[in-house]
């Protein structure tokens, strides 16, 4: 089988961009210093420092401190919003090259659970792949379009995850925007509609990974029972099934802006 040609990575994709300067980097320290969050964790130290003047909160308040300065300073999604503002961190992390693996791409997610179980996902869905191509002779044969189909999957997966992402800033913004009144129509109908779609594509996330889980035992059962056809078309149903539902779903997930 004949390796796809690779092409190089567009040069504006987040892990191509050139290393910051010095000055650049002293912006986005001192971004990350001020955060909100991290400045948050010191004023709740010295709170309970001065109420119970326990000895070892202030040495524990600054490590956390000077832990969350360092993991922020070394976000690239944080330094893109430091240096390019909002909206031009989203235009990069967006213009993802065809090529960028869906492992790579679920690098760019903000840390959190999101991310960590679309991790563990790809992590089994490298291994139906490697059982596919790891098969004999008869199994390939029936299942030639199964590795492009995976990839499909794994990359709707992902697309899947950073819409979830956005809803949730979205929703976060909302909450903290004063313009529009709490109790309104407008607001309390965009809010459950965020909620909604935050809910669903959590549950999609994780059927996945079980789902990946499935479709591997399927391509093992089909490899060991090469002589049943009837194996290999279970996973090929299944795998097609997997792939509507993720497309469906990473559709509804889009910004309104691009699906206006």
């Amino acid at each position: 089988m004949t390796q796809p040609e690779r092409r190089t990575p567009r040069p504006d994709a987040p892990e191509s961009s050139p290393l910051l300067s010095p000055e650049e980097r002293r912006q986005v320290a001192r971004a990350a210093a001020l955060r909100p969050l991290n400045v948050l964790v010191l004023v709740i130290g010295a709170g309970i420092f001065a109420t119970t003047l326990t000895w070892w909160v202030p040495p524990l308040t600054l490590v956390t401190y000077a832990l969350l300065v360092f993991l922020a300073a070394r976000d690239p999604i944080f330094g893109r919003r430091v240096l390019h503002g909002r909206e031009e961190a989203t235009r990069l992390a967006d213009s993802v090259d065809p090529d960028v693996s869906p492992e790579r791409r679920a690098r760019w997610l903000p840390r959190g659970e999101t991310r960590q179980r679309v991790e563990a996902a790809l992590v089994v869905y490298r291994k139906v792949a490697a059982a596919v191509e790891e098969s004999d002779d008869v199994t390939r044969a029936v299942l030639d379009d199964a590795v492009p189909k995976l990839h499909a999957a794994a990359d709707r997966l992902v697309d899947v995850a950073q819409g979830r992402e956005k809803a949730a800033e979205a929703l976060r913004d909302l909450h903290q925007r004063t313009g529009t009144p709490a109790g309104s129509d407008s607001r309390e109908e965009i809010v459950q509609d965020l909620q909604d779609k935050l809910r669903t594509a959590d549950a999609e996330i994780s059927d996945t990974f079980e789902k990946l889980l499935t479709l591997r035992s399927q391509v093992v059962r089909a490899s060991l029972n090469s002589g049943n056809p009837d194996q290999a078309t279970a996973f090929n149903a299944s795998l097609d099934e997997l792939n509507a539902r993720l497309e469906a779903l990473s559709e509804v997930m889009s910004p309104p802006e691009a699906s206006s």
